[in-house]
C-alpha cells in the first residue's frame, strides 16, 4: 500500500515538474521570438525619461492633492468586497444558514465601513 501510495505522489510530482518546464520553455520562446521579430529602433525620445517627449514642468517635490487617489483606493476596496456578494449568491442553496448569517456580518462591516466614509468626508472634494 506504501509503494502505490509513493508511486502516485511521485506522478504528481512528475506532472509537476513537466509543467514547471513547459512554462519556462514556453515563456522563454516567448520572449525570444519578441526580441528577434521586433524592430529595435532606439532614439532619443525613446530613450528620455519621459516617453511623453517634453522636460517636466516643474521639480516632482511639490505637493499635490492625493483626494483623486483615496476615492480610487476606496472604490477598489469596496468594488472587491461587493464581488463577494456573487460567488455567495450562487452557492446560498449549499452554505446554509451559517453561510447567510456569515454574509449578513460581512454586509454590515462594509455598511459600517462606507458610513464611516462619509462621516469622515472622505468622499467630499471641497
Amino acid at each position: 500500500m506504501i509503494f502505490f501510495l509513493n508511486k502516485i505522489l511521485a506522478y504528481n510530482y512528475i506532472i509537476l515538474i513537466i509543467c514547471i518546464l513547459f512554462s519556462l520553455f514556453l515563456g522563454l520562446i516567448i520572449f525570444s521570438l519578441s526580441y528577434l521579430i521586433a524592430i529595435q529602433n532606439p532614439d532619443t525620445e525613446k530613450m528620455s525619461a519621459y516617453e511623453c517627449g517634453f522636460e517636466p514642468f516643474e521639480d516632482a517635490r511639490n505637493k499635490f492633492d492625493v483626494r483623486f487617489y483615496i476615492v480610487a483606493i476606496l472604490f477598489i476596496i469596496f468594488d472587491i468586497e461587493v464581488v463577494y456578494l456573487f460567488p455567495w449568491s450562487v452557492s446560498l442553496y449549499s452554505t446554509g444558514f451559517q453561510g447567510f448569517w456569515v454574509m449578513i456580518f460581512f454586509l454590515i462591516l462594509l455598511t459600517i465601513g462606507f458610513l464611516y466614509e462619509i462621516v469622515k468626508k472622505a468622499l467630499d472634494w471641497q
